[in-house]
């Protein structure tokens, strides 16, 4: 076998004793659950940003960001329930390149998966503790989505996954609400056949068990854009965009119909500067149909400390690594205009 096998690590449960929640990090915890869920439900017509960097790379600028949000969202929490991205893993297009923080806790040192758990857990407990936000993060990997299930508020499969059979599966297994974005092609009916595997039951392996899911009445989709065949970036989160998805939803037997859209990656052609504009159609959109409304439950936005993007040899407090982001000034005024337009 190709193949050198370093070490065992320790199990998800294992990780979970030693780094632990408090009894009122727990209440916190279910409390914002059921704030969440009642959104994707329609109970509430509450709006969610899912908002934050690329990929977390170093514990102070992400948890700098996060005590920002922290004095936002209690001006906007009427209207708004931010949710915080923590994305610690980051799928590469060739695996080459870093792969977050989960791998490399340090980008400029060797990969350490077991420095890496250790760090990308502390790092969610840390927003949890200290600023009472449980966060987002991607599911690149499904076996490793249980070091960090007792703390997310919500999961996101990217565009490369959502056709995966592991992932669907384990999707249907989890209790928060899940993202399945359409794949980078643009098939929506991937997407749409992925969220029916997601509340759906299933019988499967996973980490070395035989496993029985219920199924997640929570899982969604997310509209990201897509590139077409001669490599050009095609968004889908304009008008017709929308009332197309709905249509499609009407269709199927599917519970909770719901999407958050993606304001980059291809919606924007990675322009990060039109993550601004975006967002704003899309509010308008919903302000102008009432299906649209109640079937568009969020925005994700890319969005640190600094504008941009930088090498990580350049060790600038708050730039993003790898994809361009909103800097604060932008997204501090961003946030009080959605907010504003709800």
């Amino acid at each position: 076998m190709n193949m050198i096998f370093h070490r065992k690590l320790p199990i998800p449960q294992d990780i979970k004793a030693e780094y632990s929640l408090s009894e009122e990090m727990v209440k916190i915890k279910e409390k914002r659950a059921e704030e969440i869920k009642a959104v994707f439900t329609g109970e509430s017509d509450k709006f969610i940003l899912v908002i934050g960097p690329c990929s977390a790379d170093h514990r102070d600028p992400v948890l700098d960001y996060i005590s920002r949000l922290r004095l936002v969202e209690d001006k906007v929490k009427d209207k708004l329930i931010i949710i915080p991205r923590i994305y610690t893993n980051k799928p590469r297009t060739t695996g080459e390149g870093y792969k977050g923080m989960l791998h490399q806790p340090d980008p400029e040192t060797a990969p350490d998966m077991l420095k890496g758990i250790i760090a990308i857990r502390d790092l969610h407990l840390s927003a949890l503790r200290d600023y009472g936000f449980t966060c987002a993060d991607e599911m690149l990997y499904p076996e490793n989505h249980r070091y960090l299930s007792d703390l997310l508020a919500y999961v996101a499969v990217g565009a490369r996954s959502t056709e995966d059979q592991q992932h669907r599966l384990v999707v249907s297994g989890i209790d928060e609400p899940v993202g399945m974005k359409n794949p980078t092609g643009g098939d929506l009916t991937v997407m749409m056949n992925s969220i029916k595997a997601g509340q759906s039951a299933h019988t499967f392996i996973y980490r070395g068990w035989e496993v029985e899911s219920r199924g997640n009445p929570l899982t969604h989709a997310i509209l990201r854009g897509s590139v077409d065949f001669a490599g050009k970036n095609v968004s889908n989160y304009h008008y017709e965009d929308l009332v197309a998805l709905n249509e499609l939803y009407a269709k199927t037997s599917l519970k909770n119909p719901s999407v958050i859209v993606d304001t980059n990656h291809a919606n924007s052609g990675k322009q990060y500067l039109e993550q601004i504009r975006i967002a704003k159609e899309v509010i308008h959109s919903r302000n102008h149909n009432d299906d649209i409304k109640k079937l568009v439950k969020g925005l994700m936005i890319e969005s640190y400390i600094e504008d941009g993007a930088c090498k990580a040899e350049e060790h600038i407090f708050g730039k993003s690594i790898t994809d361009p982001c909103l800097g604060w000034e932008k997204t501090e005024k961003l946030i009080y205009d959605i907010a504003d337009k709800l």
